[in-house]
């Protein structure tokens, strides 16, 4: 076959480093369609982008030419300077180093798309650690717990 086609969505969810509540209400207005427009500029397509002050998930689609660790490795690097760049007052703005993605089926969108849509209302009774270790657990991914929240 001459050439590839994959249609690959995934959810992605990391914070803030240290998980500090940086990414505040006017922030995330500019942040989160900047964000999208990293996405598109690496061929992909950002389906929604959301969170809270201290994370952000987001529902991807990638083109099969381009790694979830580059898509996450640009994402975060250029939506960070950016940050610095349009917000001086930020300059200790930063991403947390890893990240979680999940693989999200058709069946799946739009319950996904939704849960991204209600971030501010979870976590009013779910916390973050507690989400992630869900997601984790959900997914069948093994991991340390100890080596969660560095």
């Amino acid at each position: 076959m001459p050439g590839s086609y994959a249609r690959l969505t995934i959810h992605v969810v990391f914070s803030t480093r240290d998980r500090l509540p940086h990414i505040a209400p006017e922030l995330k207005r500019t942040l989160y369609p900047y964000m999208g427009g990293i996405v598109r500029e690496i061929g992909g397509r950002a389906l929604i982008v959301n969170g809270t002050a201290d994370h952000v998930h987001l529902l991807l689609s990638l083109p099969a030419r381009i790694s979830i660790a580059e898509a996450m490795r640009v994402l975060k690097a250029n939506s960070s300077r950016w940050v610095k760049l349009t917000y001086p007052e930020r300059s200790d703005f930063w991403w947390q180093n890893g990240y979680g993605a999940f693989s999200v089926g058709p069946a799946d969108l739009e319950r996904v798309r939704s849960y991204i849509a209600r971030q501010e209302a979870h976590h009013r009774e779910v916390s973050y650690q507690d989400e992630f270790l869900d997601l984790l657990q959900t997914h069948g991914i093994e991991y340390e717990e100890r080596y969660l929240w560095d």
